[in-house]
């Protein structure tokens, strides 16, 4: 992971006495890779004290069907789902502080907004302890996802957000998948995101996010950049190689694999059963959009729409250990 990080960035951009917020996927109970590795955890926060970092805080906010939070009170604890995954102790043990947004209190949010052409109707709501820290690192892992195709590094953002701006992701669904990217637009992101890394050493193929098939690829691989949309480029490849070479065909089917054959219905149902039959009636669907590439992907593709355009992806082996053949299949899937 050191080697990663270092060949990834320079650390210019860290200072002595900086706050790094270190920024995780950890949307349920479920240990890695079904969450971010305790791995990672650890050895970027040692890295970054390494650096300079004066302290490093730790954090997330679950999915919403294991924590909930509105202005009448909260149901579940983001610290006993960290607790039960392991992240909270590689956190702890490790010398960070950890965070844990509801603890802050409903009102310890922000507004902001993306800084290009987006489909948000509201403010992103989004946690203030953003001001506070000088950068933020962000540590993804590769499964794929029942609603959004997959859950990389961009997919992660949702973590972010207050349980209001998610029930508007969910509920006005005509555009779920281009708001999910759009979150990563907002401006306090677009200035403090330093970087993004992730131990891939296993790969959820199916269903996701808190559960799926198991890949244990070998070799395993560890990746990262200072561009979040060039990470997520490998990431889907790593995804796209792993369910094709190594997940057996019966756990590709349609139900254990739903994904591919009606995501926005069963997005309709995560929202009655969240926010009530009130706000599913007012809720939209969408369609399924096979993915096999990064240009079909509906999430790489709105990044690279509103950021530029899919970057040329230059891949380092810093451990002169990448199969020949891994390497050619990420750079075929970035460019077809």
């Amino acid at each position: 992971m050191r080697r990663v990080a270092e060949a990834a960035t320079d650390f210019s951009w860290l200072s002595q006495g900086d706050v790094v917020f270190i920024k995780l996927a950890s949307n349920s109970p479920n240990r890695y890779p079904a969450t971010t590795s305790p791995l990672a955890v650890r050895a970027m926060v040692g890295l970054l004290r390494d650096k300079g970092a004066s302290k490093v805080i730790v954090g997330d906010k679950p999915g919403v069907q294991y924590v909930y939070q509105n202005k009448k009170g909260q149901r579940g604890s983001s610290r006993d789902i960290l607790t039960r995954n392991g992240l909270h102790q590689a956190a702890q043990d490790s010398g960070a502080e950890v965070y844990y947004f509801e603890e802050a209190g409903y009102d310890a949010y922000f507004a902001d907004r993306p800084e290009h052409e987006n489909n948000w109707q509201g403010a992103l709501m989004l946690p203030k302890i953003l001001t506070d820290v000088d950068h933020v690192v962000l540590l993804p892992r590769v499964s794929r996802h029942v609603l959004a195709g997959s859950t990389n590094g961009l997919k992660a953002a949702v973590g972010w957000l207050r349980d209001d701006s998610r029930l508007e992701l969910h509920r006005d669904a005509k555009s779920f998948l281009q708001k999910i990217v759009e979150i990563n637009d907002a401006t306090v992101l677009r200035e403090k995101l330093r970087m993004v890394l992730t131990v891939a050493t296993k790969v959820q193929t199916t269903f996701g996010p808190d559960w799926g098939f198991v890949v244990e690829p070998e070799p395993g691989l560890v990746f990262g950049s200072e561009s979040l949309l060039a990470h997520d480029m490998v990431a889907l490849g790593w995804l796209l190689w792993n369910r094709e070479r190594a997940t057996p065909p019966w756990h590709l089917s349609w139900y254990r694999d739903p994904y591919q054959f009606y995501p926005g219905a069963m997005n309709r149902a995560f929202v009655g059963t969240i926010w009530g039959l009130q706000e599913l009636l007012k809720s939209e669907t969408y369609h399924t959009m096979p993915i096999s590439s990064v240009r079909t992907d509906p999430l790489l593709s709105r990044a690279a729409a509103i950021w530029g355009g899919i970057p040329q992806l230059n891949l380092q082996d810093v451990s002169g250990l990448l199969p020949e053949d891994i390497r050619e299949y990420f750079l075929q899937k970035a460019t077809s």
